[in-house]
């Protein structure tokens, strides 16, 4: 069928050196290069905000949540560093669809990508402005408004609630000073105080547009700049995370660890998309092939040594911030800041956090916003976007067009939407495009004879550990945890229908995966990547599910409106 239609990689490869030839793009970066871009895409949001969410809801216990996390992200970055080295151009993980499942796949992924990258840097940017107004609140007298530091939304839906409690006799002090409720207080502030056009309120948060422009100045300057400034940040963000580290370990009490699982497993579970979520950015490493010196030599190391050093940092944060105070404190916006502010003796040190967290989030802003505009900049190669959108930069050597739309696409969202709301939405589209990634790799390798990759990873038949897994978890389940079992399949309603809907189209892919695994000798490592990707997509909820479905819907309406009718493929076929 011409929407499954396919691109070898001998095409890709041709036209991609035919590109570089006309007007490519400039090759400046190494394998130190590549794994500083990955440090500084993982190192973030994630360990300077989102860790103490997750902190929250599963207690000390949160580490086997990141190791967890890592392992998934570690089988879907050897199934990336495989394609990377057969495959070096700068599509990601949309090219290494159009290979394995052909062009709406393709389509399917690249619009997914837009959530990773694009969306996901709004969370970036709401995230990085919290830590910077903070730090002028710390450094100086001078305070930001409050309708200046928020989205509309948030503060519409934070007024109301403290205007329901006012109303109930509870005071703004009680408010303030309760730490369940102390955080909607600055939407009650800016909503109450902002100016407004008619009936409507001016409310929205200054300090991300700034960031956001910044970086978008940045990266369309060209790739040498980004590549220096990503450098710098990355060696002060990895100076403060290890001063924090070895600092609040003389401030660990051993008893804040017990219980290490407060909330059980599923309280842990539940911190599954704010982990994740510190983990997505290695992937775009894979976009910047085209840049690279040697890519199938740089970029699977590159990809690996990040994810590899990001883990055991977040590991040993995560022991040190829940060893300092008790876990159930630490669900605020800078849990970092927060609780070396809680020493007297280490105030200062909240300070240099604040500082190194406004630069860790600018590197993660600027290695998303590089990502973007190269994968539409093959997208539209394809002739599945406008022409305009692969046009290079003549002096800069950057893909100008698509650049500026991608700092367009962030600058809008922030003014109204919901950071947690955009964390979820943004790990659906990076875990479906993980999946498909680790299902390429397993497709291309039982049905493509030209598939020969330099970086191979290692090879264990998945046919003497995939069965096992499966049945031996519902046997474990069924032993220690029987309830569960009886909850999923015990029909309440409908919208309990819904509710456990993920979790029964995991468990429906596990068991084909564990046939095909048997029937085609499946490589143990990306298949695992597929089954614990799928797993954490489970995991978010069927209304991030349906609102991921829903942007899918979407991107296909775009795709069958222009995509389908502008490929190069359709193009060469109706020309045959």
């Amino acid at each position: 069928m011409s929407l499954f239609r396919k691109k070898s990689i001998e095409d890709i490869l041709k036209s991609t050196s035919d590109e570089s030839q006309k007007n490519g793009l400039a090759k400046h970066l190494g394998v130190k290069d590549l794994t500083a871009f990955g440090i500084a895409a993982i190192i973030g949001a994630g360990i300077f905000s989102t860790i103490g969410k997750a902190s929250a809801d599963g207690g000390p216990g949160v580490i086997f949540l990141f190791i967890f996390t890592a392992l998934a992200c570690s089988f879907a970055a050897f199934a990336y560093a495989e394609f990377a080295s057969v495959i070096p151009v700068s599509g990601s993980a949309y090219t290494y669809s159009y290979v394995a499942f052909g062009e709406l796949f393709a389509w399917i992924i690249g619009w997914a990508l837009i959530m990773e990258y694009a969306i996901g840097n709004v969370t970036v940017a709401i995230s990085w402005s919290d830590y910077f107004t903070s730090l002028i609140a710390n450094v100086s007298d001078y305070r930001m408004l409050e309708w200046l530091c928020t989205d509309y939304f948030t503060a519409k839906a934070n007024y109301m609630e403290v205007y329901a409690m006012l109303s109930s006799g509870i005071t703004l002090a009680d408010v303030e000073s309760n730490p369940d409720t102390a955080y909607l207080v600055e939407g009650f502030i800016a909503y109450g105080s902002a100016p407004a056009i008619g009936s409507l309120k001016i409310i929205f948060d200054a300090p991300a547009l700034l960031i956001n422009v910044l970086i978008t100045i940045l990266v369309y300057r060209g790739i040498k700049e980004s590549r220096n400034a990503s450098n710098i940040m990355v060696l002060i963000k990895l100076a403060i995370v290890l001063l924090v580290i070895f600092v609040g370990a003389f401030y660990v009490d051993t008893k804040n660890w017990n219980p290490f699982f407060p909330n059980g497993i599923k309280g842990l579970l539940s911190g599954i998309s704010a982990v994740f979520f510190a983990y997505i950015g290695f992937d775009a490493i894979s976009t910047t092939a085209e840049e690279c010196k040697n890519p199938q030599r740089d970029l699977p190391r590159g990809i690996l040594y990040s994810i590899l050093i990001c883990t055991v940092l977040y590991v040993a944060i995560a022991l040190v911030i829940t060893g300092m105070v008790n876990y159930s404190e630490l669900k605020v916006a800078d849990p970092l800041a927060f609780v070396f502010e809680k020493v007297k003796d280490l105030e200062w040190l909240a300070g240099v956090i604040s500082v190194s967290a406004v630069v860790a989030m600018a590197s993660v802003m600027l290695v998303f916003q590089l990502g973007q505009p190269r994968i539409w900049m093959a997208m539209s190669r394809d002739g599945l976007l406008p022409k305009a959108f692969a046009k290079i930069h003549p002096k800069f050597k950057t893909p100008s067009f698509s650049t500026i739309i991608t700092g367009c696409l962030v600058a809008v969202p922030i003014f109204f939407v919901d950071i947690n709301m955009v964390t979820d939405i943004c790990s659906a589209g990076t875990l479906f495009a993980f999946s498909l990634v680790c299902a390429g790799v397993l497709k291309l390798k039982v049905e493509n004879k030209n598939y020969n990759p330099t970086f191979k990873t290692p090879y264990v038949n998945a046919k003497y550990v995939v069965p096992v897994l499966f049945f031996g978890s519902f046997i474990l389940i069924y032993i220690y945890d029987k309830a569960t079992i009886d909850y999923y399949l015990k029909y309440e309603s409908f919208n309990a229908f819904l509710t456990k809907l993920p979790l029964y189209t995991f468990v429906s892919v596990f068991a084909i995966i564990t046939w095909l695994s048997i029937k085609h000798n499946f490589s143990l490592i990306p298949t695992l990547g597929l089954l614990s990707c799928f797993y954490m997509l489970s995991q978010l909820g069927y209304k991030n599910w349906l609102y991921f479905m829903v942007w899918l819907l979407i991107g296909l309406l775009i795709y069958f409106a222009y995509g389908k009718n502008h490929s190069k493929l359709a193009t060469q076929n109706n020309n045959a």
